[in-house]
C-alpha cells in the first residue's frame, strides 16, 4: 500500500457503473469514487489511493457481492501489467460496456442519438495483439533484465514471462528475449523492443531494438543467432523510427493481406498498421458497405495512412485521393497502389490535416463521399473545412477516441446539417478499456 493510500475495512461501496479507463463508479455523499478492479453491480471494500476534493481514485479490496459478469483473468499478470484493463470482465459484457461508452459519449457530447445502432465488430479475445512495444529494463535485483508492459499506472517494467494478448509463439519468446539481452554488452542501452508480425503464406515477425549505442561485434552474432534459431527478423533502430533498418535477415519484408480486395500491404515495422489485423479486416469490409462507393465517384480518404482504406475503394471502381500527414507513409500508399495494380484510380497527397480549411479541401476537387480515420485528437478542423451544404453526401468515420468523435459529430450534425445515420463500436483491443468506433453521416 502507498503511504498515502487508506483502507476502510468497515465501508464498502456500491459500484453502479464503468467509466472510460475501466474502472468502476461508485459514489459517496455525491462525490464520484473511481475504483480500480470493481464491476458494476458489485459491493467492495477498497483502499482510497487519492483524495480530490470533488472525486477520489480507489483501489478494491474485498469483493462483497461479485457481478455474474466477473471471470477469472487469464494472465497470471493481470493484476500488475498495465497491458490490460479489463480481463476480469466477460469478453460479451466488454463489448456491451463499450458500446454504451460509445453512446453516452454521442449523447452527452454531441448532443445526438444515431438512428441505428450497428452491431459491434469483435473477433478473438486472446493472442489478437500483432503489434506492440515492449519496454525493456535491466534490473539486477530482479535477477536480470525484464521485457514486458509497464506495471499499472508505474514506469517500472512488469515481471512477466509471457503475454496472453499476443500471439502464443510470441508470448512464448519473452522469456528467451529476457536472456539474450541479458547476453548483450548493451543491456543497459536498450530501452525498447518494437514487435510487429505480418501475416500471409510467410508470415514476418520483425523485432525492432532501440540501441542507445551500437551493439559490438559479438552482440551482432549473438542477434544474428538468435534470428536463425526463432525465425524472427530484428531491426536497429539507434535513433526516431526512420532510422529503423534491417539487421538480419536482412532481406525478409512484413506485409499483411485484405483477401477480400486481393490487397497486399507492404509495410515497415514502425509504420503504422492496425495492431489488430483479424479485426482490421471485418472494419474495412465493414466501412466499405457503408461507404458504398460507386464506379466513377471521387472519394477522400483522409489520413489515408498506407492506404488500408484506400486502396479497397478503389477496387470498387471509384477514384480515390488519400490525405495523410507523413509524407512516408504517402510514399508507402503510392507504392502499395503501385503494387496492387491501382495507381490510376488513386492520388496521394501530403498534408496536415490538423490545419485544413476549406480553401485546402477545395484544392483536392468535388468529392462525392469521404472517409475520415484520425488518430485519438479526432479531425475538428477537417470537419469544419467541409463545405455546409452540397457534397460530400456521406462521410464514414472511424475513431479511436467516442469524445473526440462525439466532438466532431456535434458539429457535422449541429452546424453542417448531416444526420448521423449509424455508428457501433469495434473491438480492436480487448480487455482494454480502449474503444473504436464507426459512425456514418448523410445529408440530402
Amino acid at each position: 500500500m502507498t503511504p498515502a493510500a487508506h483502507l476502510h475495512p468497515a465501508q464498502f461501496l456500491d459500484v453502479t457503473s464503468l467509466d472510460q479507463e475501466g474502472r468502476g463508479v461508485a459514489r459517496v455523499d455525491g462525490k464520484a469514487v473511481f475504483v480500480e478492479g470493481a464491476l458494476p453491480g458489485e459491493r467492495v471494500t477498497y483502499t482510497t489511493l487519492r483524495k480530490k476534493p470533488s472525486f477520489e481514485i480507489a483501489r478494491a479490496e474485498t469483493i462483497l457481492r461479485p457481478s455474474a459478469v466477473r471471470t477469472v483473468p487469464r494472465c497470471p499478470h493481470f493484476s500488475v501489467c498495465g497491458g490490460c484493463s479489463m480481463q476480469h470482465l466477460d469478453a460479451a459484457a466488454q463489448v456491451a460496456t463499450k458500446q454504451r461508452s460509445l453512446e453516452d459519449a454521442l449523447w452527452h457530447i454531441g448532443r445526438v442519438r444515431p438512428r441505428e445502432i450497428l452491431p459491434a465488430i469483435h473477433g478473438p479475445a486472446w493472442g489478437y495483439r500483432h503489434r506492440a512495444r515492449l519496454s525493456v529494463r535491466y534490473v539486477a535485483k530482479k535477477g536480470g533484465v525484464l521485457v514486458g508492459f509497464h506495471e499499472r499506472k508505474s514506469s517500472y517494467v512488469a515481471d512477466m514471462l509471457s503475454c496472453a494478448i499476443l500471439p502464443p509463439h510470441v508470448s512464448g519468446l519473452l522469456p528467451r528475449l529476457r536472456e539474450l539481452v541479458g547476453d548483450l554488452s548493451i543491456r543497459d542501452r536498450l530501452p525498447q523492443i518494437e514487435l510487429a508480425v505480418g501475416d500471409g503464406d510467410a508470415p514476418v515477425e520483425a523485432l525492432v531494438l532501440r540501441v542507445l549505442e551500437p551493439p559490438s561485434p559479438a552482440d551482432r552474432d549473438l542477434l544474428r543467432a538468435f534470428a536463425d534459431r526463432h525465425g524472427v527478423q530484428f531491426y536497429l533502430q539507434p535513433a526516431g523510427p526512420e532510422t529503423a533498418t534491417p539487421f538480419h535477415p536482412p532481406d525478409r519484408r512484413l506485409a499483411y493481406t485484405l483477401p477480400e480486395f486481393d490487397l497486399r500491404f507492404p509495410y515497415a515495422p514502425t509504420e503504422f498498421t492496425q495492431v489488430n489485423p483479424a479485426i482490421n479486416g471485418v472494419l474495412v469490409r465493414r466501412a466499405l458497405r457503408l461507404l458504398d462507393p460507386q464506379p466513377g465517384e471521387r472519394i477522400a480518404d483522409f489520413f489515408c495512412g498506407l492506404g488500408n482504406f484506400s486502396l479497397p475503394i478503389a477496387r470498387r471502381g471509384a477514384s480515390v485521393v488519400g490525405v495523410e500527414g507523413s509524407a512516408a507513409l504517402v510514399r508507402r500508399a503510392e507504392e502499395n497502389a503501385a503494387l496492387n495494380g491501382l495507381s490510376a484510380p488513386t492520388r496521394f497527397v501530403a498534408a496536415n490535416l490538423f490545419e485544413a480549411t476549406p480553401e485546402s479541401l477545395e484544392a483536392l476537387g468535388p468529392l462525392d463521399r469521404v472517409l475520415i480515420d484520425p488518430p485519438r485528437e479526432g479531425a475538428i478542423a477537417l470537419v469544419k473545412a467541409l463545405p455546409g451544404d452540397g457534397p460530400p453526401r456521406r462521410i464514414v468515420y472511424v475513431s479511436c477516441s467516442p469524445a473526440t468523435l462525439a466532438r466532431d459529430t456535434a458539429i457535422l450534425v449541429h452546424d453542417h446539417g448531416y444526420a448521423l445515420s449509424a455508428a457501433g463500436i469495434v473491438n480492436m483491443f480487448p480487455h482494454t478499456a480502449h474503444v473504436e468506433s464507426i459512425a456514418v453521416f448523410d445529408r440530402g
